[in-house]
């Protein structure tokens, strides 16, 4: 495994037509919204689930590529497991919580990607993952639409006898028409050196943002589509510019304010390179 030795920022792009991109429990699970200003949110939960479902699917679960949040799994059971290896048994008390925490590292792409907890069972430290995201934010107010829609089927005995045989059940269904959302990212070459996370691990990290959404359809979600994905990369550990200053090199607008956007085709991204602080590279990755 290479060892990553650069920081990188990056700006992830993607857009979702007649789909809800991810509801908000809190609101009867319609599409995510800024209340004040109406653009429509994606949380980072959202998205780093996607990976972990991409890595999953990817990796099968192989050795160095476990999922430590995955469906259904009990993490305590997980954590506790660590502790059995001979490694861990060896190491003074004092060192247990360390040893555990390398091996959990190494095992777990997700651990090593975007940090655990793991101090809910036997004590297997913290981790400080090296990427985090923001929430994902539209580049216009989004328009949150319910439809009606029909099951032509019942669920149990006793509701057909209500209904007299027309066995129709009524239901809701959330979407967003169109929404471009934009996602900031930011990679850490010190904290990555400390949780083993690798150049090939960040290769497979975005192979994921490329392609999560393809292997994760729903038609709640209607169609998603990850456009672009732009990295700046530092030539050093710590960085050589601001993030802030970074992303504001990147400018994502409509190409008619007058009519409502319905595509991609509707918006352009544009770079400003001639601006780019001296010692960071692009890398248009999509």
């Amino acid at each position: 495994m290479s060892e990553l030795k650069n920081r990188i920022d990056f700006v992830y792009i993607f857009d979702v037509q007649d789909g809800n991109p991810n509801g908000d429990p809190d609101a009867g699970n319609l599409p995510r919204v800024d209340a004040e200003t109406g653009m429509g949110l994606v949380t980072d939960v959202c998205l780093k689930r996607k990976v972990r479902n991409y890595v999953q699917v990817a990796k099968q679960l192989t050795d160095g590529y476990d999922i430590f949040i995955k469906e259904k799994a009990v993490l305590n059971t997980l954590i506790d497991a660590a502790h059995e290896e001979d490694s861990v048994k060896k190491a003074d008390d004092k060192d247990k919580a360390n040893a555990a925490r390398d091996i959990m590292c190494k095992k777990y792409y997700d651990i090593r990607t975007f940090g655990a907890l793991m101090t809910t069972g036997k004590n297997a430290g913290q981790v400080r993952g090296p990427i985090q995201m923001t929430f994902a934010r539209s580049v216009d107010p989004i328009t949150a639409l319910e439809h009606s829609i029909t099951r032509m089927a019942v669920a149990t005995e006793k509701e057909a006898e209500k209904q007299k045989g027309d066995n129709r059940t009524m239901g809701r269904k959330a979407t967003v028409p169109y929404g471009l959302y934009v996602c900031h990212g930011f990679i850490s070459a010190n904290l990555a050196q400390q949780t083993g996370f690798s150049e090939e691990d960040l290769e497979l990290f975005f192979d994921a943002l490329k392609n999560m959404f393809d292997v994760d359809r729903s038609a709640a979600r209607g169609l998603m589509s990850a456009q672009r994905l732009i990295a700046f990369k530092h030539d050093s550990v710590l960085g050589n510019a601001p993030a802030n200053k970074l992303f504001d090199l990147v400018k994502v607008e409509p190409k008619d304010k007058s009519a409502p956007a319905r595509s991609f085709a509707d918006y352009e991204v544009t770079i400003d390179k001639d601006h780019l602080p001296a010692g960071v590279t692009i890398e248009e990755i999509i």
